[in-house]
């Protein structure tokens, strides 16, 4: 399988593209005005403590404050026990009004939500993640070896007697790593969090004391590994920045580094401007014929399967099981670029036959399994719906890209011209009992004009009989279909 990253550098925003064999499977977009915030250090100040929601509100210094949950406060743990005393503990006792704490910032804030925080504290390097306030080791599952596993701990462990406390946990890079790399790692997270405890000590309430790496070097962190084919750059600058970030921290990843100097703009290289705007679809097509609706709202989203065109060789079961199995693969893919997260509704064609129904099961898990957020997928329920999570830690595609539309306010409807029609009907009737007037004005749209000029002009002459008034008509271009105004003249 072959994999690229291409990344598009502009003065006020950057995009990363994730390419498998030619086709788009992510897009990263961070813009300088709205720059993610999942990361950041800050020093908080709690201004007001929930005991109904075990929560506090914690300002630091972005629009709202940011919400801080009981579970997610350090109370100095070092056994993996201690996470159920977190989320026992009383509010309450952990925090009071005024306090002052170090917090992270675990997740965007979205929508009308405040980033989410939390006060264990975690910095990442290209192999290893450092946790302040624990003293042990962990290992990332994604590392199956038994014996990797044993000689990543013992490495870690052996230098960490030359320091003074904290915790690592290995991160699935660190996989055949040499000790010295993982020692440089380790020297570096130390001294960064050495940084961070004096800032902590002189900044005031609601600074920002640490500010995770911008896009371009993060995708290096995290991203780059020897599945990569090679990473396109096409601004020259960022590119340089790459290769100094990879020459310190993993200079064997150099070599896939590559400049792109070219006039074609590098996202056109595999069609990705056209992709992007496809996965603002709420339809996607599936190759077979078939095709998902995937619609977001604020609680959950929901993916609905269907054969469209599609009607199979063999029979009804067949073809509904080959349309499922197509569409679990599509499914994965656009919950990875269009980055949807939280609870996610998966309602498959129903199947009768269940050896079909675990094998569309697995075939989802399976394409999963390359996905970099974490997941949790149920069985098949009752009535045909698939149940799942996937972690969500900044917004969506279409929330980056989009906005509310300010014709339908979000409902992703309008009421039609006839319904206009009868509304004006009606607003009319009133406007003639309660005012004494010569004529009425109504103010419409061309299309809802349209409308009662031509196929309601009947109703329209009926109306005008009744109210002994004649009635006038004035487009406004710039109305909607509902909009409209009855004026007493």
């Amino acid at each position: 399988m072959s994999e690229e990253i291409l990344i598009n550098v502009t003065p006020r925003e950057t995009r990363v593209a994730l390419v498998e064999n030619g086709v788009l499977q992510e897009i990263f977009i961070e813009r300088a005005r709205r720059r993610g915030l999942v990361g950041n250090i800050y020093k908080g100040k709690v201004c007001r403590v929930l005991p109904g929601m075990q929560a506090a509100f914690v300002e630091v210094g972005l629009e709202r404050a940011a919400f801080l949950h009981a579970s997610d406060i350090e109370q100095g743990r070092t056994d993996d026990d201690a996470e159920g005393a977190n989320a026992s503990a009383d509010i309450t006792e952990l925090l009071h009004e005024g306090d002052e704490v170090c917090v992270q910032v675990i997740k965007d804030p979205l929508g009308t939500k405040g980033a989410r925080l939390t006060t264990q504290v975690t910095l990442p390097s290209r192999y290893l993640v450092f946790i302040p306030d624990v003293d042990n080791v962990g290992i990332s599952q994604k590392i199956e070896a038994a014996e990797e596993r044993v000689r990543l701990r013992d490495i870690i462990q052996l230098f960490m007697t030359e320091q003074d406390g904290g915790g690592y946990i290995a991160r699935t890079a660190a996989e055949g790593a040499e000790a010295e790399a993982l020692r440089a790692d380790m020297l570096f997270l130390r001294k960064l969090w050495q940084s961070i405890s004096e800032g902590l000590t002189t900044a005031r309430p609601g600074a920002l004391i640490y500010g995770d790496l911008p896009l371009t070097i993060r995708v290096m962190r995290d991203l780059l590994d020897d599945s990569i084919e090679r990473v396109r750059i096409d601004s020259r600058e960022s590119f340089q920045r790459a290769q100094e970030f990879c020459a310190r921290f993993m200079p064997g990843m150099q070599t896939q580094l590559e400049y792109y100097p070219g006039e074609r703009p590098i996202f056109d290289i595999y069609s990705i401007e056209d992709e992007i705007l496809k996965a603002l679809d709420r339809k996607v097509q599936l190759k077979s014929g078939g095709y998902l609706i995937i619609d977001q709202t604020e609680a959950m989203t929901t993916v609905d399967v269907n054969t469209g065109g599609y009607v199979g060789h063999r029979n009804l079961e067949e073809t509904i099981f080959k349309t499922n199995l197509e569409a679990a693969q599509t499914i994965v893919r656009q919950l990875r670029l269009r980055n949807l997260g939280g609870i996610i509704i998966i309602d498959f064609i129903d199947m009768q036959d269940e050896e079909h129904k675990r094998q569309v099961l697995r075939a989802l898990e399976k394409c999963l399994d390359k996905d970099h957020a974490k997941t949790h997928i149920s069985e098949v329920s009752s009535l045909g719906l698939v149940e799942m999570t996937r972690k969500r830690t900044s917004e969506s595609l279409e929330h980056v890209l989009c906005e509310v539309c300010p014709t339908c306010n979000g409902r992703a409807s309008l009421k039609t011209a006839e319904t206009a029609c009868y509304e004006i009907f009606r607003e009319i009737l009133r406007a003639a009992r309660q005012f004494d007037v010569q004529k009425l004005l109504v103010l419409a749209s061309q299309e809802v004009v349209d409308l009662l000029l031509d196929e309601e002009s009947a109703s329209l002459a009926e109306l005008e009989a009744f109210i002994g008034k004649p009635i006038r008509f004035q487009v406004e271009t710039l109305y909607t279909q509902e909009q409209y105004d009855v004026v007493p003249m």
